[in-house]
């Protein structure tokens, strides 16, 4: 087996293993219906997983609200707004982290289904929560099923594609329809919020965040029907048939072949998350502080919060699709990363802390810009992470670095940022709330460009045995 990585050192800025090599010859044809049957899964797949990440956002605080029994303005919000966005992930950290190891066990679809399944019951089961307790249990299992389907996902498509150029593409535009999924979030909310009142009565009323979480059932209802249709990585069933897989230990990730990429990229992971988790979705509670809304109706204002979340969505969506591009054009990995990076660090403050406590409007275009730089990033690790594994260790270390990095440590951002608004130098609950975002995601962004400087570049474009 060759070498993936070069061993634990700092390499500059290139691969000390020396130039990318062992492209393969293979023609990337035109794709067959089951290979399309399978991107259209996956998408849809990608898709729902961050539905349900970003609908907590938009639905946090109406849906405490009701379930506390307190005023908006009551310091238990804040509070629990923490713990409903840690707790979910840092037990879909540990069961991700898991549910990677059982994906190179079991194999990549069994993992995949079941994963989807998972998020889209308990997120319909969520609507019917009668407490914060249950709403925090439902959350923690649909956190559990969206971090084992992002590990699942990438590697069955990853391994579905030999051709380096076509996998790179459609990993990484498959990825980008995972954007769609906030954008139909911030739709499907100011859907619930405008027309609830028409739709039949949950636990007695018509409350908009139950409607908005109830139609995270849906990606369960094509996946049970296309479930048969679906074929095994031939990769991991060749190894699997001939007895030459061999078993995935997470103490391998830590010799000094894989040391280096377990790291580095768990760090810059982490980072990633707390850009988002500790700054972006604290947006929609920021916003009802905007000079622009105050006076305005409980309708009004949470339609306002779902529109800036909309400009977010699509920057977001933008950076996915500029990131899938240029992903097959920019060779360096570290320069193609910070292209996004970068800008985000200059941004950063300036939208969230300025824009964020003056300006609906700056707010709006502000958060666009900065949903490409942020949310852009996601996909770079869906096509850098496969090449960086074998096939045996692949979902290991896949879920290692997303869930440790980004779903365990990354997200305790959100905890971060909520706990220091209580001492941020500012009247207004909103505006403290927007300092302390800014302050952490500028920190979460010098931590992830730092880290990048150890970041080893692919030695090969076909995924390594």
């Amino acid at each position: 087996m060759s070498a993936v990585i070069p061993a634990n050192h700092r390499t500059g800025g290139r691969s000390a293993a020396g130039p990318v090599t062992g492209r393969t010859d293979a023609t990337a044809g035109r794709l067959t219906p089951i290979q399309w049957l399978i991107v259209v899964i996956a998408a849809i797949g990608f898709a729902f997983d961050s539905y349900e990440l970003l609908i907590l956002p938009l639905i946090v605080r109406p849906a405490l609200i009701e379930l506390l029994r307190v005023a908006p303005t009551s310091p238990a919000i804040n509070d629990w707004a923490g713990f409903i966005f840690y707790v979910p992930a840092v037990a879909g950290g540990i069961f991700g982290l898991i549910g990677g190891y059982l994906t190179d066990r079991l194999g990549r679809r069994r993992v995949l289904v079941w994963s989807i399944l998972l998020y889209a019951l308990s997120a319909f089961a969520a609507a019917f929560s009668t407490s914060v307790e249950w709403l925090l249990f439902w959350r923690c299992c649909t956190f559990v099923g969206v971090c084992v389907e992002f590990v699942a996902a990438v590697a069955w498509l990853s391994e579905l594609f030999p051709d380096p150029k076509q996998r790179e593409a459609i990993v990484g535009y498959s990825q980008a329809v995972g954007s769609l999924g906030g954008v139909m979030a911030t739709a499907g909310y100011y859907l619930a919020v405008t027309y609830g009142h028409l739709l039949p009565a949950v636990r007695g009323g018509h409350e908009a965040w139950r409607y908005a979480l109830m139609s995270g059932i849906v990606p369960a209802i094509p996946l049970i029907l296309v479930r048969p249709f679906l074929p095994e990585s031939p990769a991991w069933r060749e190894k699997k048939q001939a007895g030459t897989l061999r078993r995935p230990s997470f103490g391998e990730l830590f010799r000094p072949r894989f040391r280096t990429t377990t790291i580095v990229t768990t760090v810059m992971m982490a980072a990633a998350y707390a850009v988002a988790f500790g700054a972006i979705q604290q947006t929609p509670r920021i916003v009802p502080g905007l000079p622009e809304l105050r006076g305005l109706p409980r309708a009004a204002i949470e339609q306002t919060v779902s529109a800036v979340q909309s400009f977010q969505e699509f920057g977001g969506l933008a950076g996915r699709i500029l990131m899938a591009y240029l992903a097959v054009r920019i060779v360096s990995r570290r320069r193609l990363l910070h292209l996004f990076q970068v800008p985000g660090l200059l941004i950063g403050a300036l939208v969230i802390a300025v824009a964020g406590t003056r300006s609906l409007t700056l707010l709006q275009w502000g958060m666009f810009v900065y949903g490409i730089t942020s949310i852009g990033q996601f996909s770079f690790w869906g096509n850098y992470l496969p090449r960086m594994f074998p096939t045996y260790l692949r979902g290991t270390g896949e879920s290692f670095a997303a869930n440790i990095g980004g779903r365990m440590i990354g997200t305790s951002a959100a905890l971060v940022t909520t706990q220091l608004a209580n001492v941020m130098p500012a009247a207004a609950a909103p505006a403290r709330l927007a300092y302390a975002a800014a302050l952490v995601g500028t920190g979460a962004y010098i931590i992830g460009l730092a880290a990048s400087m150890w970041l080893a570049e692919p030695t090969r474009e076909s995924l390594p045995d």
